[in-house]
């Protein structure tokens, strides 16, 4: 089972140009003066038709649908139509840069009328979290870090786990054809270069320089960040798509999928779906109806995330039979896994001010003490905060206070995890976000593992490389060993003294300061509400592809696997959709 994840953030003191630092592109070329690449697919939602036919209709424009759509509407594909609930990036400038990464989530607006590219929401368990509303999905607003999938994560996630059949060679052809375009090599210096020699002091070894692969040790990974500091997202992997074959509508809200009875005769066995996908209905921002409907032989695939795919099987009558009928919603197919298996990974941490200044710097370094995903992650960034709502009343809240100030905060993730959640409807209205309770630490095991990674944080923060961050204003005197080293300046919550050997005061403070890293995932799990090909297995003609169908988190970051995931299963329904033409014309 994976363990935790260490991340060290920097937050910097000043606000002013926030160019990443990065060089020698590993990806595509961004021209700053051109229109986007994906400016020629895109249309307002209300410009489209009442009714329209596609070969396939894809819900959620986010990390896989966008590749997804792309692929489909590619060589050997058809008329792909992709819905998308929010606007594209270049609406949004502060999305287009590293310095925008706090603002945007610091400004995530819970309003379902807001056009605000993050969407905020807290889960039952009292814990605020972000979506993102925006065409191009989570990569549009991250922290840009890429890195594949740990090896195991494709064989299984224990026993009795049912995962795809991936084909191993068009998976790394897909993560390829991703990193080609989005995919850039950072320049490593300053706070990135003092976290890597604290993990290599850490003993989080061999170093490993750069590498989009899940390796052990400490390593250098991708970012979506190009030399003059641009982010790329999923959005620009639209480019791909062949004119005229590709629409795409932003600000279209999908109400629901369109749900039919299956002709008996047509079912060729009774372990066929009695019903199946025809279309979708989606709503403007002008609240104007229109439907988009099937070809013969066409999909619907929701890749509309952990929270929307979910929901819309379930505003669409695929779910829970009880829960629906409670809710009026007509049932199509009783499936009481939709919405069940809901994971979040924990997250914990320590958070400072650093004695000295800080260059800007998001996610470049990371460290993997177990390569098959069974140990801690380390990584490391640095944003912009307020002072204001950072530091209680002490010596450092003073009127002479600078807007912003300089803060690092050390943090472990448990990646698996055991514990789970679920997801449940509080009305039928599909533009509420869903009620969702992830349960942090409700299984031992994962407590436990975050008792390992807190320790592992105190340890990186024990390391002779950061003392350099340590306070001149701390406490200093001269033991029996020689000088003792100075404290952090510590905002918020403070690791107990006896972390090293009390586990019950290191769990207290796990329970006591849990939050999200935005990796949630499950709720339309592999083997329990889709088959190992992403179908929906109460429903003929309807996928789901999106991190909704894992039952554990791929890595130290899952943006990597969801895009290379929206390429890879566009390729394969390609090559279904040229099979099934084959078999066709050899019977006629």
């Amino acid at each position: 089972m994976p363990a935790c994840l260490l991340l060290l953030v920097a937050l910097p003191f000043l606000a002013a140009s926030l160019a990443a630092a990065q060089s020698r592109p590993f990806g595509g070329v961004f021209d700053a003066g051109a229109p986007p690449g994906y400016a020629r697919y895109v249309s307002d939602a209300s410009e489209t038709a009442a009714e329209e036919e596609y070969d396939y209709i894809v819900v959620g424009g986010g990390a896989a649908g966008c590749p997804l759509a792309a692929t489909l509407a590619g060589p050997g594909g058809g008329r792909v139509l992709l819905l998308e609930r929010g606007g594209a990036p270049a609406e949004f400038p502060a999305l287009a840069t590293a310095g925008g990464f706090v603002r945007t989530l610091a400004l995530a607006d819970p309003s379902p009328e807001s056009d605000a590219p993050a969407q905020g929401f807290s889960s039952e368990d009292g814990v605020a979290n972000v979506r993102a509303r925006v065409l191009g999905g989570g990569t549009a607003i991250n922290a840009g870090f890429y890195s594949r999938a740990h090896p195991g994560w494709f064989y299984g996630h224990g026993e009795g786990a049912e995962v795809p059949d991936w084909d191993m060679h068009l998976v790394n052809a897909s993560y390829e054809w991703v990193e080609q375009e989005l995919t850039f090599q950072p320049e490593v210096h300053g706070w990135q270069a003092a976290v890597r020699a604290a993990l290599l002091e850490a003993n989080v070894t061999p170093w490993n320089g750069f590498t989009v692969d899940h390796v052990t040790g400490t390593k250098i990974g991708a970012t979506t960040f190009d030399a003059s500091g641009r982010r790329h997202s999923a959005a620009d992997l639209l480019a791909f798509a062949r004119p005229g074959r590709l629409r795409v509508a932003v600000r279209a809200t999908v109400t629901r999928v369109i749900i039919n009875p299956i002709d008996p005769a047509d079912r060729r066995g009774r372990s066929r779906p009695a019903v199946g996908a025809v279309g979708v209905v989606y709503q403007d921002r002008l609240l104007q109806q229109h439907h988009a409907l099937l070809r013969p032989g066409g999909e619907v695939i929701l890749s509309a995330g952990s929270l929307g795919s979910p929901q819309l099987l379930l505003l669409s009558g695929i779910g829970p039979a009880s829960d629906l009928a409670s809710l009026g919603i007509s049932v199509s197919a009783d499936a009481p896994d939709v919405g069940k298996h809901m994971f979040d990974n924990p997250r914990n941490g320590i958070s400072i001010i650093p004695s000295v200044p800080i260059d800007h710097s998001l996610i470049q370094v990371v460290g993997i003490p177990s390569a098959n995903g069974t140990a801690s992650y380390l990584e490391a960034a640095s944003y912009i905060v307020p002072l204001a709502p950072m530091l209680r009343p002490g010596p450092f809240m003073s009127p002479s206070s600078p807007l912003y100030v300089t803060m690092a905060t050390i943090m472990e993730k448990v990646p698996g995890p055991l514990s789970e959640g679920s997801l449940w409807l509080s009305s039928p209205n599909p533009l509420e976000t869903p009620s969702v309770r992830f349960n942090y630490f409700s299984r031992p095991e994962d407590l436990a593992q975050c008792v390992v990674g807190v320790r592992r944080v105190a340890q990186v923060l024990r390391s002779r490389t950061m003392d350099i961050f340590r306070s001149p204003l701390g406490s200093s005197s001269q033991g029996r060993r020689g000088p003792v080293r100075r404290d952090f300046r510590i905002v918020g919550a403070t690791l107990p003294l006896d972390w090293s050997t009390n586990d019950t005061s290191v769990a207290d403070f796990c329970k006591r300061t849990v939050t999200t890293l935005w990796h949630y995932h499950g709720g339309c799990v592999v083997g329990r509400v889709v088959d190992k090909d992403f179908r929906v297995t109460s429903a003929r003609s309807l996928r789901v592809v999106d991190g909704s169908t894992f039952s554990v988190t791929p890595g130290t970051n899952p943006q990597a696997t969801i895009m290379m995931m929206g390429r890879y299963v566009g390729l394969k329904m390609i090559g279904d959709r040229h099979s099934r033409r084959l078999v066709n014309n050899t019977s006629s």
